[in-house]
């Protein structure tokens, strides 16, 4: 038995192209930079924006874009393992959002520790809290096309188990999102740590609110039966 890709995956590959270039260019940048990186690579920052953990230089240079091709791998192979793959092709464009999405801040999350290797100060609050509360926005201005799946979108108990309950919280929470991201996105100007403070608020009723609602409806739901 030979290992072959599946045609619909020969077809993403092609349509990938600038997003393969991308992660091309992250390694290219790593290499570039390899020699000019001192051994200890800052590499994580705390709530108030300072440097708290240092990495390889190996690392530094290639481990976000290792971690990046293998998201992109497993992003393009997630569809040929659900057991509910036939619908992904009804959400094709949201999916491929949020591959770029995904991808756009682990880029932009490499360039970051590349200056920060050169000695440039970096305000990483200022770079990472609008990425994320950007995706945060892009994700919800799409959600209400995520059809039923086990990779992708909200996935409670409830949601996975009714297609019904799966389509009503989705597009609830798909305003919710985009209100959350702009207050994430607001707060960013905010002095340190009520900037984090305020995206992590917003991650919490992000995950809780649509929980809440997917529950009390499968409820009413079965209780209606």
């Amino acid at each position: 038995m030979t290992n072959r890709i599946p045609a619909l995956s020969r077809e993403q590959l092609k349509r990938d192209w600038p997003l393969l270039a991308v992660l091309a260019l992250l390694f290219l940048l790593g290499a570039y930079f390899y020699p000019k990186l001192p051994e200890r690579v800052p590499s994580h920052w705390n709530i108030h924006g300072e440097v708290d953990g240092y990495s390889s230089r190996f690392f530094g240079a290639f481990g976000l874009p290792l971690f990046a091709l293998g998201l992109y791998i497993l992003m393009l192979w997630m569809p040929s393992l659900d057991p509910k793959k036939t619908n992904y092709p009804r959400f094709s464009g949201a999916y491929d959002i949020i591959r770029w999405a995904t991808i756009g801040i682990m880029a932009l999350t490499h360039g970051m520790v590349l200056m920060a290797g050169m000695g440039i100060k970096i305000d990483a609050g200022k770079v990472i809290q609008p990425a994320v509360s950007l995706m945060l926005i892009l994700i919800g201005n799409q959600m209400g096309r995520f059809k039923h799946n086990y990779f992708v979108g909200i996935k409670t108990p409830w949601t996975l188990a009714n297609e019904e309950v799966w389509r009503k919280t989705h597009r609830m929470a798909g305003p919710i999102w985009v209100v959350g991201g702009l207050m994430s996105l607001l707060a960013t100007w905010l002095p340190p740590p009520y900037n984090f403070g305020v995206m992590m608020a917003v991650v919490v009723v992000l995950s809780v609110i649509p929980m809440v609602y997917s529950y009390r409806l499968f409820k009413e739901m079965a209780a209606d039966d």
